[in-house]
């Protein structure tokens, strides 16, 4: 029983989903979207504004691929509709931020600057304001590919437990520990 499998999907106005020869077309106002569907055990039934999925059988893969491939189709048709939006804030001092284009500038304390070239399906935005901390502003129609550019980001300096320095998601909360203290 696979209860997230089970759960329809619902198409809201503006978004189109096609099914042909075992990929799923999702196009909408942000973006088009396409995934492949690997396995024949999972039909896809869209009947006015509600999609379902069900599996041919009851075999392991068979249920695992059920409920991935519902939360995927998910993410998509929420991605086309409303879109994903990621902030990441860098705290630190002489942490800093810009952006050309599509070419992501980020100075993290180490001796050279590092330049990330961004896909075009992401689109950036940073903002440095004075005693604040920096931000950077990602969005994108595709969640995994959002997910996969902020963790990468994140990876060039993650956030320490002393001092809490480093690249972390806006509204993270990061755990403390105490330092040395002095031996007497």
């Amino acid at each position: 029983m696979s209860r997230i499998g089970n759960l329809p999907i619902h198409i809201p106005a503006g978004v189109t989903v096609t099914v042909k020869d075992n990929e799923v077309t999702v196009k909408g106002p942000k973006g088009e979207l396409k995934q492949a569907i690997a396995s024949d055990a999972i039909q896809i039934n869209i009947e006015g504004d509600v999609c379902t999925l069900t599996r041919a059988d009851e075999e392991r893969e068979s249920r695992a691929m059920h409920g991935l491939y519902r939360a995927l189709l998910h993410n998509m048709v929420v991605g086309v509709s409303e879109g994903y939006k990621k902030v990441l804030e860098l705290v630190g001092v002489g942490f800093r931020t810009s952006n050309n284009g599509q070419i992501l500038e980020l100075i993290l304390g180490y001796t050279h600057n590092i330049y990330l070239a961004l896909p075009p399906e992401v689109k950036v935005e940073t903002k440095s304001e004075r005693n604040q901390n920096p931000i950077i502003m990602l969005e994108s129609c595709n969640k995994q590919l959002l997910g996969q550019i902020c963790a990468k980001i994140r990876s060039f300096r993650k956030p320490e437990p002393y001092k809490g320095k480093g690249v972390k998601f806006q509204g993270e909360v990061i755990r403390r520990k105490a330092g040395k203290t002095a031996s007497k």
